[in-house]
């Protein structure tokens, strides 16, 4: 038997440092760890022994023989990779780089803006050295960011990266101060004042525009948008969609990323499914009583150039209650990476060869095809009208996706564009308006203040990318630390603490965000569900703040500090 791993990395690299053979790659170190859609089990070294299966906090690495239907592909695709990349020649245990200490005695403060993956990834990171506290800003009264606002309902496994979260957040010297907006509330002078370094993980918080005619009508949203609505983002809760008025029953998605395969699956799964899940109540209603039958994703390249990862496109494909269909690969040649035939292409040929099930709702992959306007009528989006593509290799060797003249309108009345997401300008740092980055040395924008996350690198990667983006920008920070670059802060840990419920009487701390977990839990556990979500500002504050007055509950320690101890 061997295990297998079945969804992208979380990049905590446990699984690799459990494994006692070194047969999961890429690994910390080696090529192409840190870009990786997933890591990959060597069913030729694998002993079988589950400690890889322990370690993982995403449950994401299981016994081949437990897989389900849906997932079988993944075995394949992890045999696949090691046809190409063999790792012949490799040490038994993977190598784990010395823990890096200041060489100044401290203490030291660091204040992160933005309480997602990047936030919490780079507050581990600084809390590694025990001279080093932690205060983690974020303007809604709950944390980790696109983990919970972002990740699809019915994708709860991916979701369970949470976990190392609620370690994170259980390390002496970690506070949150959720509720806070800097950059309105407090400003960054009078954040560096009073911290040795500010680290500012914000996101990008808007959506690429597509630049056509038509693009403000009513009826064309951006995914990003739909994104937080089902999610239960406070922000996005008066969205209206239109999905129980739809006329033609058709929904077309511009761009073909993984926030569009989400989206796609989200409008046409069945409401009994999704009820289990976290999504959020209202829109779970409207969903229940949506007339969306079918859901077209544009790509405007082939399938080997598609954006969506192929954990994504494989998950797609075991859908029981969708009938996935493809077009447009014809023209589009399969590319070969490393003399692999590309994944993507071949996965995609099975699923067009698929017998159709036109009973069930429908979701079309089309390539080669894009936009060129939307149109529509007093009321708002009636189609969007597209052109098909032709691939060509430009003087640089790359390939590129030329318009045809052949057209065709597709009636609709609901246009998602999901083409990327853009960085908008930070108050009181630069800001590069053709890459929508905060200009950088590798996380570094001057002594004292840093960015981490896509406001650093720009809108890539996977969640576990946050991982060793972070500890490259908390690198910079002890490199100031150790040198003394940074001006010493005024003010102590309890005197930021009054200013901020100074300014900002409803803040959120780890206890309130802990009552809030802990409420929104109970209340899904009642309905059967993984949580029943809050997500008005003025509930989630007074959920936060009843808690915080009941009686603390004993914590036990968690399996990592308990073996630590053991150690």
């Amino acid at each position: 038997m061997t295990y297998v791993v079945t969804q992208s990395c979380c990049a905590d690299a446990s699984c690799v440092v459990a494994c006692p053979v070194n047969c999961i790659h890429p690994a910390p170190g080696e090529p192409g760890f840190a870009e990786a859609e997933m890591l990959y089990v060597d069913a030729n070294s694998c002993v079988d022994c589950g400690a890889c299966a322990t370690a993982c906090p995403a449950d994401a690495v299981v016994p081949h023989t437990a897989l389900s239907e849906a997932q079988l592909p993944f075995l394949k695709l992890n045999a696949d990779y090691y046809e190409v990349f063999a790792h012949v020649g490799r040490a038994p245990l993977a190598i784990v780089p010395p823990q890096r200490r200041l060489t100044r005695p401290g203490p030291f403060r660091v204040a992160v803006v933005g309480a997602g993956p990047a936030g919490l990834y780079t507050a581990d990171e600084l809390l590694k050295q025990p001279e080093v506290s932690v205060d983690v800003y974020d303007r809604l009264p709950t944390p980790y960011g696109l983990v919970r606002a972002g990740v699809a309902p019915d994708h709860q496994h991916t979701k369970q990266v949470d976990q190392l979260f609620r370690e994170i957040e259980q390390q002496p010297g970690f506070r949150y101060f959720l509720g806070v907006e800097v950059g309105r509330d407090l400003s960054l002078e009078e954040l560096t004042a009073q911290y040795d370094g500010v680290v500012y993980a914000v996101g990008a918080s808007s959506d690429r525009s597509l630049g056509i005619e038509g693009e403000e009508l009513t009826g064309s949203v951006a995914a990003t948008d739909v994104v937080g609505w089902y999610n239960g983002h406070p922000d996005k809760q008066d969205l209206d969609l239109g999905l129980d008025r739809l006329s033609s029953g058709r929904v077309v998605i511009v761009g073909n990323g993984n926030v569009a395969l989400d989206v796609a699956r989200i409008l046409t799964a069945d409401p009994a499914e999704l009820e289990r899940t976290d999504i959020a109540a209202v829109p779970w209603s409207i969903l229940h009583r949506s007339r969306v039958r079918e859901v077209v994703v544009l790509g405007r390249r082939g399938a080997a150039q598609a954006a969506f990862t192929v954990p994504e496109l494989i998950g797609l494909a075991g859908l029981r209650g969708v009938d996935v269909r493809v077009s447009g690969l014809a023209g589009a040649t399969a590319v070969e990476a490393g003399g692999a035939v590309d994944e993507r292409s071949r996965l995609l040929a099975e699923l067009a060869a698929r017998p159709r099930r036109p009973s069930l709702p429908t979701i079309e992959l089309r390539f080669l095809t894009s936009p060129t306007r939307i149109v529509g009528d007093e009321h708002g989006v009636t189609g969007v009208e597209v052109v098909t593509n032709r691939l060509e290799v430009g003087a640089d060797g790359e390939l590129r996706a030329v318009p045809s003249g052949e057209r065709q309108l597709l009636e609709t009345r609901l246009v998602l564009r999901s083409v990327g997401y853009r960085g908008e300008p930070v108050a009181d740092l630069p800001h590069d308006p053709a890459t929508g980055v905060v200009p950088s040395d590798r996380g570094r924008v001057r002594p004292g203040v840093y960015v981490v996350g896509w406001a650093k690198r720009g809108p890539s990667g996977f969640i576990g990318t946050n991982k060793t983006c972070a500890q490259e920008t908390v690198t910079r920070i002890l490199d100031d630390l150790d040198s003394g670059a940074t001006a010493t802060p005024v003010g102590t840990r309890a005197s930021i603490a009054e200013v901020v419920r100074g300014r900002c009487p409803d803040v959120v701390d780890l206890a309130g965000w802990q009552a809030i977990d802990a409420e929104e839990r109970r209340r899904g556990a009642a309905r059967g569900r993984a949580r029943a979500k809050f997500v008005d500002v003025e509930e989630l504050v007074r959920v936060a703040q009843q808690g915080a007055r009941r009686p603390a509950r004993r914590r036990y320690p968690s399996a990592r500090e308990w073996f630590e101890k053991r150690s």
